[in-house]
């Protein structure tokens, strides 16, 4: 189990204006990530050290971002402006999540403009609806080369992630302890009763600590 990650819905201004403005605070362009068929969503990816990613995402005009959690979760939270949308572990085998949340995976897919494929199951979109400061959990089907993070620079990774919730809480979500998927993050548990979620995430650059 480790972060796989982080998930930010796009603003009123759109995918591409929202990338743009991340990207530029980060001094990186995000590559266009495609569409997500299966969830009605599709989205722009910026590739971080040690095996994580940002995904910035947006909700289409299509009849399955009605029907699939992803599609609904990111819909709503565009809707109230944009923003953090939730963190993503990934698992090694996706089965044991499965038994422990008594339901299926959902089959996850999208081809990247040069038309490779990446195919994917997740599970648990429903819990961070919920309760946005759980993690929901995926399973990679595509070669670790072709995963979002494969081309990143060491120059970029995450250094902290700021979460208002309860680790505790976390950890039960988990099915083991919070700090497992974490262990190469710092993560500042605020606002235990606060409304949950991630606050913002800090990004080690080239030219210092930003703050998103």
């Amino acid at each position: 189990m480790r972060l796989d990650h982080l998930s930010y819905a796009a603003g009123p201004d759109g995918l591409a204006s929202t990338a743009q403005r991340i990207g530029g605070l980060l001094g990186r362009e995000f590559s266009d990530g495609g569409v997500h068929p299966r969830f009605g969503t599709r989205n722009m990816t910026l590739a971080l050290g040690g095996g994580t990613y940002l995904e910035i995402v947006e909700v289409l005009d299509h009849p399955a971002s009605d029907k699939a959690p992803f599609g609904q979760a990111v819909r709503a939270r565009s809707a109230l402006g944009g923003g953090w949308l939730g963190w993503v572990v990934a698992v090694p085998d996706i089965g044991p999540v499965e038994s422990r949340l008594g339901r299926q995976a959902a089959q996850g897919n999208r081809h990247r403009p040069d038309g490779t494929e990446l195919r994917w199951k997740q599970i648990g979109v429903n819990g961070l609806i919920a309760d946005p400061q759980l993690p929901f959990f995926v399973e990679w089907e595509s070669p670790a080369e072709l995963h979002p993070s494969a081309a990143a620079s060491p120059d970029w990774s995450l250094a902290c992630l700021e979460i208002a919730g309860d680790p505790q809480r976390v950890s039960e979500w988990l099915g083991e302890t919070v700090e497992a998927p974490l262990e190469d993050v710092k993560v500042e548990w605020v606002a235990p009763h606060g409304t949950p979620g991630i606050i913002a995430a800090q990004v080690n650059t080239p030219t210092g600590l930003v703050r998103l």
